[in-house]
């Protein structure tokens, strides 16, 4: 591997996923929708040629796959987890219709390789269970978000059937956390909302907690270790939201609410918090599709990494580091006016 294509570079994977591997010494060509957003996000990092473009057009950067031997492709839509409302057809346009489209321009192109960010909305069990990689969720039981994983999937796995020599996998992250979160995904927003202290109550849920540079590392892991049309979990560590917002306030000194919010006032919350979002523009923590996920999926967040740590040697690095770096980063960049560092964290710093 040695030119590599990654979608959706600006967002929280995919930009750490550039950094790792441009340290390991490959030229990186870089999908953003936007350029100064590309500039702000790798700041001329050597390696790295932008590529302006959007998955709902692939045709129109197809030419700047060539030359590429291998794509990353991390970008997906899921406005509607982070801003509210229906968005099946954008979904559908993006992370199913997009994903075949830029499949048959990389193989057009010459490229060979493809590691597909897939996710675990795609799998499912009984509350409390193991959940792998063969424990596929079934269509009647997905929300809109959840169905273009699972068509986008599919989408892979029906193009290696018919291309027998391209090699292709899925890696399969968790809720994923890390620096350098300019979205700011749900994870960052979380951080932000806790740090200005606009958490009203502790929410109910359960997760599988992931640092994206972990992730990263099982997708470059995958290139050479992944084998044709497997999924990879990359899910990370199960927590409920009462044990990972204290362990955050904790982290970043601040305090953290203790009260449990009950269901009836969450749905209340999201639906006024989407109203907001609709006239502000700007995301949100809690959204109808938030709330229905979380009571939906509540305790169904363990999930068995065996078999990505034996193809993929995949490790996990601690959550409280993973979750310090992610304060550190918002702090560093100016996201905490009024906010300083506690005193242990400034010793580090």
């Amino acid at each position: 591997m040695h030119n590599a294509f990654v979608t959706g570079a600006t967002g929280l994977l995919g930009n750490n996923l550039v950094r790792e591997l441009v340290a390991r010494g490959c030229q990186v060509k870089a999908l953003v929708r936007s350029r100064a957003k590309g500039e702000q996000q790798f700041n001329n990092l050597p390696g790295v040629e932008l590529v302006v473009g959007d998955m709902a057009d692939v045709d129109a950067f197809a030419p700047a796959l060539q030359g590429c031997d291998t794509v990353f492709h991390t970008a997906a839509f899921f406005r509607d987890n982070y801003k509210g409302g229906s968005h099946w057809k954008e979904l559908e346009k993006i992370n199913v219709a997009g994903t075949r489209r830029l499949l048959n321009q990389a193989y057009r192109a010459g490229i060979r390789r493809f590691i597909h960010t897939s996710s675990i909305a795609v799998l499912d069990g009984a509350p409390g269970t193991s959940i792998d990689e063969t424990c596929l969720r079934a269509d009647a039981d997905a929300d809109d978000y959840y169905r273009s994983k699972i068509l986008a999937d599919r989408v892979v796995l029906s193009f290696l059937e018919v291309h027998p020599d391209m090699h292709a996998c899925m890696v399969l992250p968790g809720w994923m956390w890390g620096p350098a979160d300019i979205g700011p995904t749900s994870s960052g927003q979380l951080v932000n909302d806790v740090v200005h202290g606009k958490l009203p109550g502790l929410i109910p849920g359960s997760f599988s907690i992931v640092d994206a540079r972990d992730v990263a590392l099982a997708q470059i892991a995958a290139v050479k270790h992944g084998r044709r049309g497997e999924r990879y979990l990359a899910a990370g560590r199960h927590m409920t939201m009462r044990e990972l917002v204290p362990l955050l306030g904790r982290i970043a000194g601040v305090k953290t609410p203790v009260r449990q919010l009950p269901l009836p006032l969450l749905y209340a919350l999201a639906a006024t918090q989407e109203i907001y979002a609709r006239l502000t523009g700007k995301p949100i923590l809690l959204s109808m599709a938030t709330v229905r996920l979380m009571v939906r999926e509540a305790d169904r967040t363990h999930f068995n990494h065996c078999k990505s740590e034996q193809e993929l040697g995949l490790r996990f690095r601690s959550l409280e580091q993973t979750i310090a770096d992610t304060v550190a980063w918002y702090r560093d960049h100016d996201w905490f006016e009024n906010h300083p560092a506690p005193p242990s964290e400034a010793k580090q710093a």
